[in-house]
């Protein structure tokens, strides 16, 4: 299942390295990212691939709100279609 994470907040060292490493070790493929820094805020969106049968959807978007609180980032997990129809005016 295709999902869009995103990672905002203020800019900090090893942002991308905390998030990329929980995905791997859920096996979670990060297909694209992007990402970007604004005076001292980050923004980053990553296209991940999540394997359908072993994933969780929910746990893992709980998981990753929690990881968002402990480095002091706000870290959201949606599905594709959805990220989508809510950016497609």
């Amino acid at each position: 299942m295709r999902a869009v994470v995103t990672v905002t907040g203020t800019d900090k060292r090893g942002i991308i390295a905390k998030v990329s490493g929980f995905l791997a070790e859920r096996e979670v493929n990060i297909e694209d990212i992007s990402q970007t820094v604004l005076g001292d805020q980050f923004a980053m969106i990553m296209i991940v691939e999540t394997a359908r049968e072993r994933t969780d959807f929910a746990a893992l978007a709980e998981e990753l709100e929690e990881l968002g609180q402990k480095i002091g980032m706000n870290v959201r997990l949606q599905h594709e279609g959805l990220f989508n129809a809510m950016h497609n005016v």
